[in-house]
């Protein structure tokens, strides 16, 4: 079988937005009592390094979209997630199902969707409000990586966006899981996994053309 020949790759496509997916309050804190998840060790580590995207973005003027998981009270709209290895979260009253304004330096005019599902696609406006900002390419941060990164970058791809997720700056259930699910987006999209410092790099090269552009209009 001959090999598919592939164009050259390009970190953004067209109009670039970040997607920031369920970084909240609660994801700075300690593991939960009880916990059946394992957690990745450096998970804090890399919420730090998120930052520096979302400031990268935020330098180059590219729209940031932060999405938050959230449930009600009477949880009535869990569905089926109880039935694997997840427990009760992101309750709507509960300060750890806040987003995480201050840590990751969020703006009045910074997007925001909550969601229900682990896809930032199910049940929300996600899909309108990014065809009004034209995106083209989806640069993607946030946990778990296995869950709700996965399931947005899948739905993604069927919806024929670009791609991009920084691998060091996502954090799995578990190291396993996290490793499968980066091969698994990979799969999708070969050069999907990138890291910060190459998507910082091209938000700001981005960010340079953009200036270049409106100066010779």
């Amino acid at each position: 079988m001959n090999k598919l020949e592939r164009k050259p790759f390009e970190m953004i496509v067209g109009r670039p937005a970040v997607v920031v997916i369920d970084i909240q309050k609660g994801s700075y804190m300690d593991v939960p009592a009880g916990s059946r998840l394992e957690f990745m060790p450096d998970r804090i580590e890399r919420l730090h390094r998120t930052r520096g995207v979302v400031d990268a973005a935020r330098a180059a003027r590219v729209p940031l979209v932060f999405i938050k998981e959230v449930h009600r009270p009477d949880r009535i709209d869990f569905g089926r997630e109880l039935d694997g290895m997840e427990g009760v979260h992101c309750i709507e009253d509960d300060p750890r199902s806040e987003f995480a304004f201050e840590e990751m330096g969020m703006m009045p005019g910074d997007y925001k969707v909550p969601k229900r599902r682990y896809s930032a696609f199910y049940g929300t406006d996600l899909e309108i409000l990014l065809k009004g900002l034209k995106a083209d390419t989806l640069l993607l941060v946030g946990g778990f990586t296995d869950v709700c990164v996965h399931y947005t970058f899948v739905d993604a791809h069927q919806g024929d966006y670009v791609c991009r997720v920084a691998g060091d700056c996502v954090h799995g259930s578990s190291v396993s899981a996290h490793d499968a699910a980066l091969r698994a987006m990979e799969y999708l999209q070969t050069g999907a996994i990138q890291p910060a410092s190459a998507m910082i790099d091209a938000l700001h090269a981005y960010g340079e053309q953009q200036s270049e552009a409106q100066g010779c209009a």
